[in-house]
């Protein structure tokens, strides 16, 4: 969850901490081939997703499915609509406002309650990891680690997380959604860092009593992970297909997740270009962008960021209280930027218009754009996704194109 704008707008939930983490593991935009974009037929590696106003009737350009979750090896279950899908990030994580089960919290080697700050640019997200079983359409997993934010029997946040970040996101009303289910190019949500040491901020914590919690190492198989790894089928990657949305926007958009990548007919890769994601080094789980003559090395694909959020001097920024951050130009302005794929360049067009603007009855926006708080970053947020068919394919897997971890188009 990468970028936002409400009706009471405020600026990009951020990225993760440790999804960009080393220890995390010639063509033109519309080149393709393959399945037409927008909904596909139904089956049971496809779940319906579309852009809507949200639990909160103010979002814009937010993503949202529905998942079911039940009490581990029971029929017990409740499904939950208006989580957001993000491909910026990774697991499942529900808001304990609109859980109706009370589900186990996993524990820590010594005993102890396993329990997650989630960092975002904006806010932070704090909660117990429980043990739940999760379905999407046809596909399911058990015992899923999932985070539970905003649980009433933690009240008590470290400060070490609260100071992660400028405020807490524990509310469906300050989260924008029930949940999220993060479908990032990565199986966990840290990986092997969180293994074997503790970041700053800490991401798990050990907690004895409700205000006794100690930042923690956690063993990668009891991180929260990418639920799509732990599907029996259909778990290499995923495919967001979007219709395409007019240029002064929508009320609505409607689409499909479409889990796996060559396992199905319907998941199919055709001659789509491939954006390989670093593996290691500093610009590990990033892309690479060229904009306006800069090369930014931190730059990502990301579903659950609700605009294009970049720096450009030359844009004319809002100055509406709570736009400050977004863009307002006088009339829509045509971009282009460049992305590396495994071959060639890859050109992106794309328009930038008044945030300040857009009709009040529309909650789909395909010229959302936004400063970036990082300077060698661009952010492709959801409107890239608009008139699409995107896969994301996870580090390890292997497909009919390549090898994850990319991003293809």
């Amino acid at each position: 969850m990468s970028g936002w704008l409400e009706r009471a707008p405020r600026i990009a939930l951020g990225v993760l901490v440790c999804a960009g983490a080393a220890s995390c593991g010639g063509d033109n935009l519309g080149a393709s081939t393959g399945p037409s974009t927008g909904p596909v037929p139904a089956a049971n590696n496809v779940v319906s997703v579309s852009v809507s106003s949200g639990p909160n009737d103010d979002s814009i350009n937010v993503l949202y499915t529905t998942v079911t979750v039940c009490l581990p090896g029971t029929s017990t279950c409740q499904t939950i609509d208006n989580v957001q899908v993000d491909t910026g990030s990774y697991g499942l994580r529900l808001l304990a406002p609109v859980l109706t089960l009370t589900f186990p919290v996993a524990t820590t080697g010594s005993g102890a309650a396993l329990l997650e700050c989630t960092s975002f640019v904006d806010g932070y997200s704090w909660g117990p990891v429980v043990l739940a079983d999760v379905q999407v359409s046809g596909e399911s997993a058990s015992s899923v680690p999932v985070q539970i934010i905003g649980d009433s029997r933690y009240p008590t946040v470290p400060a070490n997380c609260s100071s992660s970040a400028p405020t807490s996101e524990d509310t469906v009303a300050t989260f924008g959604a029930n949940g999220i289910i993060g479908i990032g190019p990565f199986a966990q949500d840290c990986g092997s860092f969180c293994a074997s040491s503790i970041p700053d901020p800490a991401v798990y914590y050990a907690c004895t009593t409700e205000a006794d919690c100690t930042a923690t190492t956690v063993p990668v198989a009891n991180q929260v992970p990418n639920p799509v790894t732990l599907f029996t089928t259909d778990n290499n990657g995923t495919i967001i297909s979007l219709s395409a949305v007019p240029t002064a926007g929508a009320a609505s958009v409607s689409g499909s997740l479409i889990f796996g990548i060559d396992t199905e007919s319907n998941n199919a890769s055709g001659t789509e270009t491939v954006i390989p994601i670093a593996t290691s080094g500093a610009d590990a789980g990033y892309l690479t962008t060229i904009f306006n003559g800069q090369t930014l090395t931190n730059s990502f694909i990301d579903s659950g960021s609700n605009g294009y959020f970049f720096n450009d001097t030359s844009i004319t920024q809002c100055t509406q209280s709570g736009f400050e951050y977004f863009y307002c130009p006088s009339g829509t302005v045509s971009l282009t930027g460049e992305m590396q794929p495994t071959s060639g360049t890859a050109t992106i067009n794309f328009t930038v218009g008044d945030a300040e603007q857009i009709n009040a009855a529309y909650f789909a926006y395909p010229a959302l754009g936004g400063t970036n708080p990082a300077a060698d970053s661009f952010d492709w947020g959801l409107p890239f996704f608009f008139g699409q068919r995107v896969a994301t394919a996870i580090e390890g897997y292997t497909t009919s194109v390549g090898t994850g971890p990319y991003i293809a188009f």
